[in-house]
C-alpha cells in the first residue's frame, strides 16, 4: 500500500450524539484513510462506529455490512467478535475514560468508496486505555454488502452518549 497521505477535510462537533464528514470521498482516489484526533465523551464510551453515507446524503444504518474484530487486551485473553448483516460498519475504540482529550489511536482504511460497482471495505486499527488505566488494541476488517457510491460518513457511539469534543480528519491515500 502506497503512504502518501494527502489531507482532504476535517470536521469536529460539540456536545454532539454522531458526526457526519459529507463529500470526502470522490474518483480522485481509491482508499482513504480516517483518523479520530480528539475525543471527549463523558465517561468510557466502549466503541465509536462508522457507518456510511450514500449519494442521495442518507446515513447508511439498515443490515447491509458484516464486520470482525480482534481485541487485544493487555490485562487477559484476546477476543475475537463478527457480525454479519449489522447496522454499523467498522468499530474503532473509545475506552478513554471520561473527559480525557484524546482519542487513542486510531486509523481506518476505507476501499473503494466511490466505485458505484464495488462493495466497500475496510481495515483498521486502533488502542485506548480505559478509565481502570487498562490497555487495548485492535484489528477491525468490515465489508458494505451493497455495490453503491459512498460520499461520506457517520461517527456515532456505541452507548447513548454524546461526544463532548470530537475531531475526525479524512485523508486520501496515494
Amino acid at each position: 500500500m502506497a503512504t502518501e497521505l494527502q489531507f482532504i477535510k476535517s470536521a469536529s462537533g460539540t456536545s454532539v450524539s454522531s458526526l457526519s464528514v459529507t463529500d470526502c470521498f470522490s474518483a480522485d482516489y481509491d482508499v482513504y484513510a480516517i483518523s479520530v484526533t480528539k475525543l471527549d465523551m463523558a465517561s468510557d464510551g466502549g466503541y465509536i462506529y462508522l457507518r456510511l453515507i450514500d449519494s442521495s446524503s442518507s446515513v447508511i444504518s439498515a443490515n447491509e455490512y458484516d464486520r470482525a474484530y480482534l481485541l487485544l487486551n493487555a490485562a487477559t485473553t484476546f477476543t475475537e467478535s463478527r457480525a454479519t448483516s449489522t447496522s454499523t460498519f467498522t468499530p474503532m475504540m473509545a475506552n478513554v475514560g471520561g473527559n480525557s482529550s484524546y482519542a487513542g489511536g486510531n486509523m481506518t482504511y476505507i476501499y473503494n468508496p466511490y466505485d458505484s460497482s464495488s462493495y466497500t471495505f475496510s481495515t483498521g486499527q486502533s488502542s485506548a486505555v480505559t478509565g481502570s488505566s487498562q490497555m487495548y488494541g485492535q484489528k477491525s476488517i468490515a465489508v458494505h454488502k451493497v455495490a453503491e457510491q459512498i460520499t461520506g460518513i457517520n461517527i456515532t457511539p456505541s452507548t447513548a452518549i454524546n461526544f463532548d469534543n470530537i475531531t475526525v480528519n479524512v485523508y486520501g491515500v496515494k
